[in-house]
């Protein structure tokens, strides 16, 4: 049995029904009280992090956990994450980090995911690590701009990030959880080019068949945004990987490929995809 820890989001939603259909049990868990629409033989289990011990009923004979932290963990308890999980039993850890925690070591923002990363190292299980980059999903806080103006704002318009599918971290961290043969593995996730803020926005329009205007934004525009829903450490680190990216953060890694045997899906499938939203 599989236990997927933000069974919610854009990567977890995508996993636990990729190992429902390859026939294993799997245990979704989400923190939040509304109710979540999940494939049937999926079962249910609502808990918090911030309170390990509220994970016991779902991870007790757990073959393997799929671990997901909001923002960057800072403020869990990790140590007793990994003992509640090795007490039930949990012979395997998936953890989704950062590529930042590589490319930007000393930022404040990204910190407690090295820290993290290392406790799970420590811990006596298998473990892999997946460092996805920027995520294609991110376009969503484009949504409503687009389907109320047509219109995109957002900072550094030609500075090209190799944003990766949220649908691929998903297969990689089933092929993970799947076979052993990834535990001791620490695999970088990106797309499979460069791709800047306006030809995100040209592949929306594309796939929405209408055109979409983009309005580049200073650095302190983006910074009164981010700060609304970010905390000022993450919108800093955020800013600094948009706008001045290392050589690191803009390399094609080959691990997406390397796993699934394919490439990685370009941001214009995610835009196809997900044009729905955009409408």
């Amino acid at each position: 049995m599989f236990v997927v820890v933000g069974a919610t989001g854009n990567v977890g939603s995508t996993l636990s029904s990729l190992l429902a259909a390859s026939g294993s049990a799997v245990t979704a868990v989400s923190r939040g009280r509304r109710p979540i629409a999940l494939p049937d033989g999926i079962r249910h289990h609502r808990a918090d992090l911030e309170r390990p011990e509220s994970l016991s009923p779902a991870l007790t004979d757990a073959e393997a956990l799929y671990l997901l932290v909001e923002g960057a963990g800072a403020h869990l308890d990790m140590r007793e994450i990994l003992r509640v999980a090795a007490a039930c039993g949990v012979k395997r850890i998936v953890l989704q980090s950062s590529q930042a925690v590589v490319t930007r070591p000393d930022s404040p923002s990204h910190a407690p995911l090295h820290a993290i990363e290392d406790l799970v190292r420590r811990s006596g299980l298998g473990w892999t690590i997946l460092r996805p980059g920027g995520f294609a999903s991110n376009a969503f806080a484009w949504a409503d701009p687009i389907r109320g103006s047509r219109m995109v704002s957002a900072p550094f318009g030609d500075v090209g990030l190799p944003v990766v599918d949220p649908a691929d971290i998903a297969e990689v961290a089933a092929a993970a959880l799947l076979d052993r043969s990834h535990d001791g593995r620490t695999y970088e996730l990106t797309g499979p080019a460069l791709s800047t803020p306006r030809e995100r926005v040209a592949d929306l329009a594309a796939a929405l068949g209408e055109p979409i205007g983009f309005v580049n934004q200073t650095p302190d525009e983006a910074r009164e945004q981010m700060l609304l829903f970010m905390p000022p450490p993450v919108v800093e680190g955020t800013l600094a990987i948009l706008g001045t990216p290392t050589n690191s953060e803009q390399r094609i890694s080959p691990d997406v490929a390397e796993v699934l045997g394919r490439p990685p899906r370009p941001f214009a499938a995610w835009a196809t995809r997900n044009i729905a939203a955009f409408r």
